[in-house]
């Protein structure tokens, strides 16, 4: 596969990327670091994408386009120490990913980090969230036990990949939102996902 090598595991955590994955339905993919060159045009492109619905359950709110304040969060500030960024492609096109999942570890607590992950609509339930969290997961930054992020009551499959990390606990945060926080196990390995239903 063009690009991806096996890599000596004595390397930097990054420097072991890109991957190889393997989606649920059995699709051939790639899993890089996030935060290149480009990454700002993919990550506008990538939006353009999402649905509504899934670019409220990503944000929270309606966000009808990115932000030159939100590019330079998202794209700018990873740094592959407090904010760890992988994207996913399909193999046959590793220059138009569908998905992107991040841990950026909080300031005022270097053991938390928030998370989030978005999959583009038509290549959601596939496994490539499942995928992603594999590769990000080892990469967390040093240090980081505990998660803590929000998410819409009405996102099962986030409340659920949130679940497969760990001990989690559910608070509501306001109309239609969990704040969720994740006690995180050194090395677990990520459950694959059920299969959604036929």
């Amino acid at each position: 596969m063009g690009g991806v090598d096996a890599v000596p595991p004595a390397l930097p955590p990054l420097a072991r990327l890109p991957v190889a994955a393997v989606l649920r339905d059995g699709t051939p993919a790639v899993v890089r670091a996030g935060g290149a060159p480009g990454d700002r045009d993919l990550l506008l492109a990538g939006f353009e994408q999402f649905s509504a619905a899934s670019r409220y359950h990503r944000f929270l709110t309606v966000v009808p386009t990115l932000t030159e304040g939100m590019l330079h969060r998202l794209v700018d500030e990873v740094d592959g120490r407090d904010h760890v960024v992988v994207v996913l492609a399909p193999a046959d096109q590793p220059d138009h990913p569908v998905g992107v999942a991040r841990l950026i570890r909080y300031p005022h607590d270097p053991t938390i980090a928030d998370i989030a992950v978005s999959v583009t609509d038509d290549w959601q339930g596939r496994g490539v969230a499942t995928a992603m969290l594999r590769v990000l997961m080892p990469l967390r930054p040093v240090g980081v036990t505990r998660l803590d992020t929000e998410a819409a009551a009405d996102n099962p499959a986030a409340l659920a990949m949130l679940r497969r990390l760990g001990c989690t606990q559910l608070t509501v945060q306001g109309s239609g939102v969990y704040r969720v926080q994740v006690e995180l196990e050194p090395d677990a390995p990520i459950p694959d996902s059920p299969s959604p239903p036929s």
